[in-house]
């Protein structure tokens, strides 16, 4: 059995368990011993046969078609990303071998940028490290300093949890998000090592990573609980950085004229005059 079957039979056997058959049309008669779909549930509303379903689950078969794993996902309510996940799932990349984590450098263009912007702008890795911040960003969470690493505060340090009032669907986005963003390369040993600690440190992490939620991380918005100006919303943009796998720059922006745009100004003008910190400083 290989990675990727394996890798692909967790998936569904974790998303079976969570769709009812209410919203799979089946009417519920007796005693159900599953929480959600039963295998040969999902084989029946996807066309195929129950052994063949059994097989994916089990890792038994590699090469399922993509049509068939279209049909499985429109049974498992999969959105574009869980579909677009579940074929990675089984597409046949070589697999490199296994390395010890490095320090990551963002790009001195990325940098500059960096530097240049009067918005909270910091860089992460695909971890939720941080690699790179400004000072308005550190004034607006002290712990998007180079080295932290955004889900351990998410979901150890109590300080970090009351600055989102929205804690409970920014844990969602960040779970989701790692999973997509981190793929079928299960071995990576700064997965292991995160995934590890905040399983066995968080029964919130524990919850969420058993439903398998896989989710593209975009813009959006984002509401602050701030100890100096109180509740502060901004837009949030997430850029990839060329030439740097994995790396994005996230950049928060009020809307023009608004109070939270007046908040911002005044957390600027009490912000240390040193723009930027990275790792490369820190080496």
């Amino acid at each position: 059995m290989n990675e990727s079957s394996n890798a692909l039979g967790v998936y569904l056997r974790a998303r079976r368990d969570l769709v009812t058959p209410q919203q799979a049309g089946i009417p519920e008669t007796g005693v159900r011993r599953v929480p959600g779909l039963r295998r040969e549930e999902v084989a029946m509303l996807a066309g195929i046969s129950a052994d063949y379903y059994l097989r994916l689950e089990r890792g038994l078969d590699r090469n399922p078609s993509p049509q068939v794993l279209e049909s499985i996902a429109r049974v498992l309510h999969l959105d574009d990303d869980g579909l677009t996940h579940l074929l990675t799932l089984v597409t046949d990349v070589p697999r490199r071998r296994r390395r010890r984590p490095r320090q990551q450098t963002p790009p001195t263009g990325a940098l500059k940028l960096l530097a240049s912007l009067v918005q909270p702008a910091f860089i992460e890795n695909r971890y939720f490290d941080v690699l790179a911040s400004n000072a308005l960003a550190r004034a607006i969470d002290p712990r998007l300093a180079v080295g932290g690493n955004q889900l351990r505060d998410m979901f150890l340090d109590p300080a970090g949890q009351a600055l989102y009032p929205e804690w409970t669907v920014a844990t969602e986005c960040l779970m989701a998000s790692l999973r997509q963003a981190v793929g079928k390369d299960i071995d990576d040993p700064r997965f292991i090592e995160l995934t590890g600690e905040l399983t066995l440190a968080s029964p919130r992490f524990r919850q969420l990573w058993a439903k398998h939620e896989v989710r593209r991380q975009t813009g959006g918005v984002v509401r602050f609980d701030h100890p100096q100006v109180g509740d502060l919303t901004l837009n949030r943009e997430r850029m990839s950085i060329a030439g740097a796998e994995g790396m994005m720059l996230v950049v928060f922006h009020p809307e023009p004229g608004s109070s939270d745009a007046d908040k911002l100004a005044l957390l600027a003008s009490a912000a240390m005059p040193s723009s930027v910190t990275s790792r490369k400083e820190l080496a």
